[in-house]
C-alpha cells in the first residue's frame, strides 16, 4: 500500500508529542504502509498549528528513503504576485527528491491569479498539486476556498492543463453528494448518497483530477452509503487515492480495514483494490513498482 497524505510535525505545538518519521514507520508497519508521501503543512501562516515545514519533511525522507516519498510545499501568496517566477524553486526541490506540491492550505479563493499561476509552474514541472478545499475564505479557516459545486477548482482545471490535481479535506469530499447543503459542506454530511454530485462529476470531466481517500473527510465520503461507496471506488477506480492523513500520534486510522474487508468481500475488484492502494500512486508520482 501507498498512503498519498500524512505529516511529520507536532499539531498543536507543545500540547502533544510530535508525530516523527521512526513514529510513522511504525504506524505503517502496523497498518501494512508499504510507503508514505510526507506532505509539509506549516508553510502558510493559516496552518501554523503542525509545525512541519519543507525541511522536517525532508529530513524524515532522508532517515527513511525506502519508506517515504516527500512532496513540497510553497505558498501561493510568495511575492505578491500573480507572474512570480516558481520555476527555479520547483525544480530545486525536485532534485532533492519531492514529488508533489501540497499540502496547500492557503485560505486564498482557488481561482485566485497567484494560485493560478503557482498551479501553472506545478505542471510545467510535472508536480501534481495536493489542495485542502475549505468552505471559504474565513479568520480560522485554512485552504483553498471555493463555493458549493466547486466553480473555482473548476477553473483551475479548464485553465491549468496539464496540471495534476488531488482534491482533499470536507469541503471536496462532502460534495460527494448532490444535495449537499451549506451547513454540511464544511463537515461529515451522514446518511445514503441519492444522486452522484460534483465529485464524481468532476472526476469524469477531467481527466488531471484526482481525489485523496485520507482523513474522516474521504473515509466518510465513501462509507456513509456502503452501496454507494462501493460503486464509486469500483467507477472512479483510475482517479482514487488511498491515504490516512496521520498526523497525531496513536491516530485512529479506519480506512485501511475498510478497504482490507471490502476487497475480502468481493465487494470491490481486486483490480480496483491494487489500483487505489498502490498502482495510481506509481503511476502519479513515477516511482518504481
Amino acid at each position: 500500500m501507498i498512503d498519498i497524505h500524512m505529516h511529520v510535525g507536532r499539531w498543536g505545538i507543545r500540547r502533544e508529542p510530535a508525530v516523527d518519521g521512526d513514529e510513522l514507520v511504525r504506524r505503517m508497519d502496523e497498518l501494512g504502509i508499504d510507503k508514505a508521501v510526507l506532505l509539509p503543512v506549516g508553510i502558510s501562516p493559516e496552518s501554523f498549528m503542525l509545525d512541519s515545514g519543507n525541511r522536517e519533511t525532508l529530513d524524515a525522507y532522508h532517515q527513511h528513503r525506502d519508506r517515504f516519498v516527500p512532496f513540497c510545499n510553497l505558498d501561493p501568496r510568495s511575492g505578491n504576485s500573480s507572474t512570480l517566477d516558481f520555476s527555479w524553486v520547483l525544480e530545486e526541490y525536485r532534485e532533492a527528491g519531492c514529488r508533489g506540491v501540497g499540502e496547500i492550505t492557503a485560505n486564498v479563493p482557488f481561482d485566485d491569479p497567484r494560485c493560478l499561476n503557482l498551479f501553472c509552474h506545478c505542471g510545467a514541472a510535472g508536480l501534481p498539486v495536493l489542495f485542502h478545499l475549505a468552505t471559504g475564505v474565513v479568520e480560522g479557516l485554512y485552504g483553498l476556498a471555493d463555493e458549493r459545486g466547486m466553480p473555482r477548482l473548476e477553473r483551475a482545471l479548464q485553465e491549468c492543463r496539464g496540471t495534476v490535481f488531488i482534491g482533499h479535506a470536507q469541503a471536496f469530499w462532502a460534495e460527494i453528494a448532490a444535495d449537499v447543503d451549506e451547513a454540511e459542506r464544511g463537515g461529515y454530511p451522514k446518511g445514503p448518497v441519492r444522486a452522484p454530485g460534483r465529485v464524481p462529476e468532476l472526476l469524469i470531466r477531467y481527466p488531471d483530477l484526482y481525489a485523496d481517500l485520507s482523513a474522516g473527510s474521504g473515509f466518510n465520503a465513501i462509507s456513509r452509503d456502503a452501496e454507494f461507496g462501493y460503486r464509486f471506488l469500483e467507477e472512479h477506480q483510475d482517479k482514487l487515492l488511498f491515504g490516512t492523513d496521520i498526523c497525531h500520534v496513536g491516530q485512529p486510522v479506519e480506512i485501511v480495514a475498510y478497504l482490507n474487508e471490502a476487497r475480502q468481500s468481493a465487494r470491490i475488484s481486486e483490480g480496483c483494490y491494487q489500483k487505489v492502494t498502490h498502482a495510481n500512486a506509481v503511476r502519479l508520482l513515477r516511482l518504481e513498482g
